[in-house]
């Protein structure tokens, strides 16, 4: 999130690392998918989105709902779940990408699960306070969760997937629909790169705070 001369890391060299490091994320990233406390930049529980914290909600008297792009931990809801705006709010091109892909990962007998999807503000907003009360600071907070101004979370260009086999299945298979991991430390976070069909993904950031969209 800061600029654009931090170091980016060639995908070859840190597909194993990035899963490793997804994995351990993943265990922030589930627990704190919980109302109030979904993790940073990854996918979870009763709020199922990449985690941020407390702020009073800028468009809504009451806490975020699903109407804000909440996921609630018992809903597991596909790419094709129209009813939620966390997914209907989705980018309608990286919506598309998604469906083609969910489709053909079926029938290799893997579901795909949006942990977390479109978000308003609000939420947003809620889930950055959330991770600076959690990990002491904005600069460390930074490295899991976006502004509201830079996230793409926000602006419907970012989608978090589970489970696992899903995840080891879009590594494979990923950038034949143009979907690609962004950060190494967020195996669940994907957007869409159209021309990663031709030409692969692009390298990933070490971290969202290398991202300079979140210099915004």
């Amino acid at each position: 999130m800061n600029d654009t001369t931090a170091p980016r890391f060639p995908r070859r060299r840190i597909a194993a690392a990035g899963i490793a490091i997804g994995l351990v994320g993943a265990g922030v990233f589930f627990t704190q998918q919980a109302l109030g406390e979904a993790p940073p930049g990854t996918p979870g529980g009763t709020i199922a989105v990449t985690g941020e914290p407390a702020l009073a909600p800028t468009d809504s008297t009451l806490a975020p709902s699903e109407a804000d792009g909440v996921i609630r931990d018992d809903a597991r809801p596909s790419v094709f779940d129209d009813h939620l705006p966390a997914v209907s709010k989705l980018d309608p091109a990286l919506l598309e990408a998604l469906r083609r892909a969910a489709t053909d990962a079926r029938g290799d007998g893997v579901e795909f699960e949006v942990n977390g999807g479109w978000r308003s503000t609000a939420l947003q907003e809620k889930l950055l306070a959330d991770a600076v009360a959690q990990y002491g600071s904005m600069e460390e907070a930074a490295r899991w969760v976006a502004s509201p101004t830079g996230s793409a979370h926000v602006s419907g260009e970012a989608v978090d997937l589970g489970p696992l086999s899903a995840l080891d299945w879009l590594a494979q298979h990923g950038a034949d629909y143009g979907l690609c991991q962004i950060y190494a430390n967020e195996s669940w976070h994907y957007e869409l790169r159209p021309e990663a069909v031709d030409g692969g993904c692009p390298a990933m950031y070490a971290d969202s705070s290398e991202d300079p969209r979140m210099s915004r």
